[in-house]
């Protein structure tokens, strides 16, 4: 039986596994400081394998460095033993929810969550601290390793919550102004870039004091050639008028980038709702709309590339005669048309460069062949004919990257809370629902872990209402406290984790009362969240490590701290499995224990002491083909010697395959 990880990826074990995949005779076993064999990289055969193409120690390149980078780097690919703590009191729906919202700070939250939701995030939005002098930046201590680091007294109070005392202002008169913003954000940008999926993007915002910063960081860890765009929000247009100096600040940065630029698509956006809510940089859009057999479509650009530079000398293969049938509408490429009655010869647009033919077409032979119903050919005053296509998603747009006319969300929030202010400067609803509405992917994961107001939340929920989507959201908060002397404190928020809650039960139950879109009255749109909090392990220090606890310590059965449940052990083994912390859960009494069952018996757990027998043969009395894949207990369930002597047995009789695991 194996014993539960019960921590979370080491990303460097993870970059050796990859080096060896591609070299493995540079991976090699060294010893470390407690005397185990561990696997480790022989640089010099990795040297031997890429001779000609690296840089000797000393030798001049193109490098962003600031002291601390590299254990700020040490610090991304360190596991962490830390674990997520549900709260069903505070969720909303808990039970069938695929919302999360965790509190907590979400460099140790973000380690998390690679455990199951690697690659799988289509969106990430953040609006992190700017830097002004009075943001709080994630005061991580790089000097330590991160068992110490987890360890730092005050770090937690008695229940195993992370306190704020290392959270600190980053003020310009540390000396560290810069550095500790970056050693802040670029382990969780690394982080972050995992969870992306290869078509997956992420927006930024930031204003002036770290723009340049953050561009130089996002280069080395999407790479440079993944920049997709710089968006300018004009967030005041009339400007900014105390600075003294300079000219007057209109807008804030949006910075865009892909997790594979070749995966990615076009970022678009809804005409009539750019024309509405961004009419200053929306205009026009006044299409020509007609019906086929397929539906409405509207009369698109011309067939030919207006760029001279694609012509019979660059895209010969681009450049040929298309004959077209007025009658039947159809469109060929073959020229054994070119003699055929009916059929009319169009040739490509003439070239007015003055030393080429033509210009090339935009479609191959290949494209108008398989798809000519997206082709028509319209007359031209001189009685000939234009090829036009046929635009089938018409109201769609190209997204500008310039967001006009969208204030901050400060009415959206006091319109929430009975005209209170208790947030200052939230992201508006509708800046965030353009970002959402860019992708044509309405079941997809968005994440915001510096979520503030929950304004990424509240715009999730309100697209999915307008548009009949399944988006879910994890937002990511540090639960900061609110001071003493504010509006939200006096009103009984004590951090800004609990505006951000409210703020989504309200938002939902308004977006359910207004909504008229696809969802409404049917039950299908998901307003709920679950609540987890980021907290200390479940596991006694004895389970991490045996070598360094006390005799008395080793023999004590129970590894497990005494104030944890069993839904926290569950939330703790659901990343060891895969599974997604909004995974269907459902609870069981099966000879008087508590039994889970998590996506139907994909795994199945019971963390109470006496199991027998017939609670095993219950949990595995299903059909072949509905075994458990894991089943999870802890090390003092058995209920005697005689469970213990059979308890292998009955599983590899009854259900073979279930992988069974131990905490």
């Amino acid at each position: 039986m194996e014993k539960a990880n019960m921590h979370s990826l080491d990303l460097v074990n993870e970059n050796i596994k990859k080096i060896g995949n591609l070299f493995p005779e540079c991976v090699t076993e060294t010893v470390d400081e407690n005397g185990n064999v561990k696997a480790a990289i022989d640089f010099e055969k990795l040297q031997e394998n890429l001779s000609h193409a690296t840089i000797g120690e000393g030798e001049e390149r193109y490098q962003f460095t600031w002291p601390g980078k590299r254990e700020a780097i040490h610090n991304a690919n360190a596991p962490t033993n830390m674990t997520l703590r549900p709260c069903k009191e505070e969720s909303v729906d808990f039970d069938n929810t695929e919302n999360l919202y965790i509190e907590g700070d979400n460099l140790e939250v973000l380690k998390l969550l690679q455990e199951n939701y690697l690659g799988k995030v289509k969106m990430i939005y953040i609006d992190p601290p700017y830097n002004t002098g009075n943001d709080f930046v994630y005061n991580d201590d790089f000097k330590e390793d991160t068992e110490s680091f987890q360890s730092k007294s005050g770090m937690y109070d008695e229940d195993g919550n992370m306190l704020l005392q290392n959270f600190e202002k980053n003020t310009e008169s540390n000396g560290r102004f810069h550095t500790d913003w970056l050693n802040m954000m670029y382990p969780r940008l690394k982080i972050a870039r995992n969870l992306l999926s290869d078509d997956g993007v992420i927006f930024i915002s930031i204003d002036d004091n770290e723009q340049e910063n953050l561009k130089k960081v996002c280069n080395e860890i999407f790479g440079a050639k993944n920049y997709l765009n710089d968006i300018a929000w004009i967030t005041n247009i009339t400007g900014r008028q105390i600075s003294g100096t300079g000219a007057a600040k209109t807008w804030e940065h949006i910075f865009v980038y892909a997790k594979n630029i070749w995966e990615s698509t076009s970022l678009n956006v809804d005409i009539d709702f750019a024309k509405k809510n961004m009419p200053d940089a929306y205009k026009g859009f006044e299409k020509d709309i007609r019906v086929d057999s397929l539906g409405k479509f509207a009369i698109g650009d011309t067939l030919y590339n207006h760029n001279r530079k694609f012509n019979e000398e660059t895209r010969p293969n681009l450049v040929f005669s298309i004959f077209y049938n007025p009658k039947t509408e159809e469109f060929k490429t073959d020229e054994s048309y070119k003699n055929i009655d009916d059929f009319i010869e169009i040739k490509p647009h003439p070239n007015g460069d003055g030393r080429h033919q033509y210009h090339a077409w935009r479609w191959s032979k290949e494209k108008i062949k398989n798809e000519s119903y997206n082709l028509i050919a319209l007359p031209t005053s001189k009685k000939e004919y234009e090829i036009h296509t046929r635009i089938r998603d018409f109201n769609k747009t190209l997204l500008k990257d310039l967001i006009t006319n969208i204030s901050n969300g400060n009415d959206e929030v006091s319109e929430l809370f009975d005209g209170k202010r208790y947030f200052d400067f939230p992201k508006s609803v509708n800046l965030i629902k353009i970002l959402l509405g860019a992708f044509n992917n309405h079941h997809s994961i968005i994440l915001d872990f510096f979520s503030g107001s929950a304004t990424t939340a509240h715009a999730v929920m309100q697209l999915n209402a307008e548009d009949g989507g399944k988006r879910k959201f994890i937002c990511v908060q540090l639960p900061e406290a609110t001071a003493e002397d504010s509006e939200a404190y006096k009103a009984g928020y004590k951090n800004i984790c609990e505006i951000g809650k409210e703020r989504i039960r309200r938002a939902g139950k308004k977006i359910v009362a207004e909504s008229s879109g696809p969802s409404a009255g049917s039950g299908a749109l998901d307003i709920g969240f679950r609540v987890l909090k980021l907290a200390d392990s479940n596991m006694k220090d004895v389970y991490y490590s045996p070598a360094e606890t006390d005799s008395a310590d080793i023999f004590d059965a129970n590894n497990v701290k005494e104030d944890r449940t069993p839904l926290d052990l569950l939330f703790q083994v659901m990343p060891e499995c895969n599974l997604p912390l909004s995974s269907k859960i459902e609870e069981r009494e099966i000879e008087g224990k508590t039994v889970y069952f998590v996506n139907g018996n994909y795994l199945v757990a019971c963390f109470d002491e006496g199991i027998t027998e017939n609670l095993i043969k219950a949990v595995i009395d299903v059909s072949d083909n509905d075994k458990p894949y894991y089943f999870y207990m802890r090390n003092i369930g058995l209920g005697g010697d005689k469970v213990l002597d059979n308890f292998e047995q009955l599983f590899v009789h009854y259900s073979p395959t279930t992988k069974r695991k131990v905490i």
